[in-house]
C-alpha cells in the first residue's frame, strides 16, 4: 500500500453505496482497510467492482458470540470503525461506541446514515433522492416549468455521504493524534447535501438567485451556463460566466457582441438561448470542438464515459485506469510525495491477513 494514509487501519462494516465508497477513499489514499460482510459474498466479480477496490474481506455473523468476539478484537488493533447500519443496530448487537471504546479509546467511530443518529427521521428507510430532496436542494435542480430532476445519487450519497464521511474520519484521526481520544462521527447524508449547495444559499441570501426554477445562472436558465445539442445528436457544454469567456463564446459560435452585450439582461436569455440552440445545431460536435480547443470560452463536449476514458486529458492526468478489470476513475486528489493507488479488490482475507491485525490462529480460524 501507498499514500498518505498508509499505517492507518479501517475497520469497515459492509453497506452499499456511499459507506464503501467512503472505504474506497481510504483504501486508496493507502489506508489498511478490512471489510467485513455480514452475509454471504457477492455474487459478482469483486475485482470489477470499483468501490469494493483495495481491500479484504472476512464474512461474520455478528449474531454470534464467538464472532463478535473476533471482532471486537479487530477493534482493538483499528484505527477507525466505519458503518453505515440504522441508528441502535450496532448496541444491540454489543458493538456500539461505548463498547469500542472500552477497548481502545483512540478508536475514530464513524456513523453514516441518511438522516442522522437522531431526529424525528431517524429511523426512516431513504435513498439518495429523499435526502437530497428534504435537504432543500433537490427543490432547485431542473429546467424551468418542469419537476426537480434527479443528479444520479451523486449528492446525497457520494458527495453529502461518502465523500463528508472520509473528511470527518481524516479530521477525527489528526485530532485524535493530539488528543489520544477517539470520538464518534454522526454523518447525515442529508446535511451533507444542504452543506454541497451552500453557495447557493449565499446567491439566494444576496438576492441573486431567484426563487422559480431553471431561471438562474447556474441552473439552466442562463445561456451562457447550458447545454447545446450539435448537428449529429452530439452536446456541448457552455459555461461561459465571466465576461471576456462570455465574448470567446459569441465570436466562436459567429454572432456579434454588440448585438447581445447585455450578458446578465435576464429578459433577454429566452432569445439568447433559442439562438445559441440554433447556432449549435448547424455543426457537429467535432467541429464545434475544433473551433473551441484550446481557447478560454469554457466550451466542451460532453463525453460519454468511454469516451472520457481515452480523452487526451483525461489519459494525460490518469483519470481512468485498471481497464482489465473494466475501467474505473483514479483516485483524487493527487499528492507530490505519497500518490494514492487503486488496487483490485483482494481475496477473502486468510490468517495471515488476521494476523497482522493481531488476531492469533485460534481466534482467525474459524473466520478462513
Amino acid at each position: 500500500m501507498t499514500g498518505p494514509l498508509k499505517g492507518y487501519r479501517v475497520l469497515e462494516l459492509a453497506g452499499i453505496g456511499p459507506g464503501p465508497f467512503c472505504g474506497m477513499m481510504l483504501a486508496d489514499m493507502g489506508a489498511d482497510v478490512l471489510r467485513i460482510e455480514r452475509g454471504s459474498p457477492p455474487a459478482f466479480d469483486a475485482t470489477r467492482n470499483a468501490v469494493h477496490r483495495g481491500r479484504r474481506s472476512i464474512n461474520v455473523d455478528l449474531k454470534n458470540p464467538d464472532s463478535l468476539a473476533a471482532v471486537l478484537r479487530l477493534v482493538e488493533a483499528a484505527d477507525v470503525l466505519l458503518e453505515g447500519i440504522r441508528p441502535g443496530v450496532l448496541e444491540k448487537l454489543g458493538l456500539g461506541p461505548e463498547v469500542c471504546h472500552a477497548r481502545n479509546q483512540k478508536l475514530v467511530y464513524a456513523r453514516m446514515t441518511g438522516w442522522g443518529q437522531t431526529g424525528p427521521m431517524a429511523m426512516m428507510a431513504g435513498h439518495d433522492i429523499n435526502y437530497f430532496a428534504i435537504s432543500g436542494s433537490l427543490h432547485m435542480c431542473g429546467p424551468a416549468g418542469a419537476p426537480p430532476h434527479p443528479n444520479l445519487n451523486l449528492v446525497a450519497d457520494m458527495g453529502g455521504g461518502g465523500m463528508m464521511m472520509a473528511f470527518g474520519i481524516v479530521c477525527a484521526l489528526l485530532e485524535a493524534g493530539k488528543s489520544g481520544q477517539g470520538q464518534v462521527i454522526d454523518a447525515a447524508m442529508v446535511e451533507g447535501s444542504a452543506l454541497l449547495a451552500t453557495m447557493v444559499h449565499a446567491y439566494r441570501n444576496t438576492g441573486r438567485w431567484a426563487e422559480p426554477r431553471g431561471e438562474n445562472i447556474l441552473d439552466g436558465g442562463a445561456p451562457f451556463y447550458n447545454v447545446y445539442e450539435t448537428a449529429d445528436g452530439g452536446f456541448m457544454a457552455v459555461g461561459s460566466i465571466e465576461a471576456p469567456f462570455y465574448a470567446l463564446l459569441v465570436k466562436g459560435i459567429g454572432l456579434d457582441l454588440a448585438k447581445y452585450p447585455e450578458q446578465h439582461d435576464r429578459a433577454k436569455w429566452p432569445e439568447m438561448k433559442a439562438v445559441f440552440a440554433q447556432i449549435f445545431k448547424t455543426r457537429t460536435r467535432a467541429a464545434w470542438e475544433a473551433v473551441f480547443d484550446g481557447t478560454d470560452a469554457c466550451v466542451t463536449p460532453v463525453l460519454t464515459p468511454e469516451e472520457a476514458a481515452v480523452y487526451p486529458h483525461m489519459v494525460a492526468r490518469g483519470a481512468f485506469g485498471l481497464p482489465e478489470h473494466g475501467v474505473q476513475p483514479m483516485p483524487a486528489p493527487k499528492f507530490s510525495r505519497t500518490p494514492g493507488a487503486a488496487l483490485p479488490a483482494g481475496e477473502p482475507a486468510g490468517r495471515e491477513a488476521l494476523r497482522e491485525w493481531g488476531l492469533t490462529d485460534a481466534e482467525a480460524g474459524w473466520l478462513t
